[in-house]
């Protein structure tokens, strides 16, 4: 009979009052957040409420802060999982941008890699060095042991093509 003690409502209530505050602390010197440490709490309690039969009344202080840790480093689990993935995931959107828009946009990268593939080696070369490694046409002729001029014609010839092949680039 004693060990349902805690199903009695008042008994309950009594309780909580009892140790809300002091499992409120707990909960936030593991977790930092009073909003996250008061959700652990509440759920602790829940348990508890929820499992009063099954609860020796004499160790459910005990059962209160041993649940409130185990909520506590499931929370923490579950945010190593979730980071693990993040880190795991080849492509997430960060821009929020639509469907569409992201569709489009794989388009335009795809039609943009067939049209460089059409440049010959030195106009791919020059492109590339200066439009992705952000490379001066001085920088880049020095690099390729060329001449400026040779430079700036081969970056011609290439936006050329591009030109040819994309519209709007």
């Amino acid at each position: 009979m004693e060990r349902n003690k805690l199903c009695e409502e008042t008994y309950f209530n009594n309780f909580y009052l009892e140790h809300v505050q002091a499992a409120s602390n707990f909960a936030y010197y593991k977790c930092g957040d009073k909003d996250g440490a008061m959700d652990f709490v509440q759920d602790a309690f829940s348990k508890i409420w929820q499992n009063c039969s099954k609860i020796d009344f004499t160790k459910a202080k005990t059962y209160l802060f041993t649940t409130v840790n185990n909520l506590f480093l499931n929370n923490v689990k579950h945010k190593k999982v979730v980071m693990e993935y993040a880190k795991a995931a080849p492509y997430v959107d960060k821009t929020n941008e639509s469907p569409e828009y992201i569709l489009e946009e794989e388009e335009f990268k795809k039609k943009l890699q067939n049209a460089i593939s059409l440049l010959s080696e030195s106009q791919r070369e020059v492109f590339l060095m200066n439009r992705i490694d952000g490379k001066k046409y001085r920088e880049i002729a020095e690099i390729l042991g060329v001449s400026q001029k040779a430079v700036e014609k081969r970056m011609s010839g290439a936006l050329k093509i591009l030109r040819e092949h994309i519209k709007n680039i």
